[in-house]
């Protein structure tokens, strides 16, 4: 039995991977994001990435489209301005709505 240089083993592996339909996901993420994944990990024991990202997809997909729902909703910042700044972009909508006017005629 002959040792499989590395080259081989690689082939090897990729024909596996063509074989059973295996794609790759790439995600770029930001530092807030990436620590949340590293919390999950921790909370659930989870060495490997790829490992908490594809148990995350199963159970998402396992809870159906009104179960899912939630954990895919997009989450918004609400921002209500305080009463001082609602008041100057009223005054600056306003400024800006007269000087289009007086553009117009």
């Amino acid at each position: 039995m002959s040792t499989k240089s590395q080259t081989e083993r690689s082939a090897k592996a990729a024909a596996k991977r063509a074989t059973v339909g295996e794609t790759e996901l790439r995600h770029r993420v930001r530092p807030g994001i990436r620590a949340m994944l590293d919390d999950l990990m921790a909370w659930h024991d989870i060495e490997e990435q790829a490992e908490a990202i594809q148990l995350l997809i199963l159970n998402a997909h396992a809870a159906g489209p009104d179960g899912s729902a939630p954990m895919l909703a997009v989450p918004r910042h609400e921002f209500t301005p305080s009463e001082n700044v609602a008041r100057r972009l009223y005054q600056a909508g306003a400024a800006e709505s007269a000087r289009l006017e007086r553009a117009e005629s």
